[in-house]
């Protein structure tokens, strides 16, 4: 009802209205009511934020990536959309190189995101790939392909796995046939394709609800 005034509680001689914070474990008096309430959350916000769905569980699969200022900047937007793990596959650089001296040209455009965000390397992106379906992962080419559905109709899962190919070739048909499914972000121009940090950044956004 337009000017209704919302109803008051009393707490300790103070008055508050109801809806405002009330200290875990206090205890009110309603006027109108024969007795004490107690209140188990601190506020309306804690409750809000507990019947939130959890957002899906996503990890990025880097095959055959070569540019490591590419690799830089996936981990720097994998960072910012909350992936949990990178996965560095084939000869894709790491942010780390076998003596186990940091790449300055990775850290250059990761900004130390390759420190934030867990990553391993792997050779074999078959058995990668096998291991994560085990592990419950979807797993997901990102690849302009025959019957690649358009990544806005497509849906995340509770656990995805992205796998991103190479800049020039992508994804051989062996790695998308290994996929449960293959998406792609349709182009209206003369190129058929974007940079891979670039469709990363799209996909792991969308996906993520960021």
């Amino acid at each position: 009802m337009t000017g209704a005034r919302s109803p008051k509680v009393k707490r300790s001689g103070k008055t508050l209205s109801i809806g405002e914070s009330i200290p875990c474990g206090g205890a009110i008096k309603n006027k109108g009511s024969q007795g004490l309430f107690l209140f188990g959350l601190r506020n309306a916000h804690g409750m809000l934020n507990a019947m939130k769905p959890k957002k899906p569980h996503a990890v990025a699969v880097l095959h055959n990536v070569r540019s490591a200022y590419n690799v830089g900047a996936i981990f720097r937007t994998a960072d910012a959309a909350g992936i949990s793990k990178i996965y560095l596959s084939g000869y894709t650089p790491a942010p780390v190189d076998r003596f186990g001296r940091a790449r300055k040209d990775i850290s250059k455009t990761a900004l130390g995101a390759e420190k934030a965000v867990p990553w391993e390397t792997r050779e074999n992106i078959g058995a990668l790939l096998r291991e994560l379906k085990k592990d419950g992962y979807y797993c997901v080419a990102v690849e302009r392909a025959p019957r690649a559905l358009d990544y806005k109709k497509a849906r995340a899962r509770s656990k995805t796995a992205f796998v991103f190919g190479n800049e020039a070739r992508g994804l051989s048909r062996a790695v998308r046939l290994r996929c449960d499914a293959v998406i792609e972000i349709p182009m209206r121009g003369a190129k058929e394709s974007l940079n891979v940090s670039v469709a990363a950044g799209i996909i792991l956004f969308r996906f993520l609800d960021v």
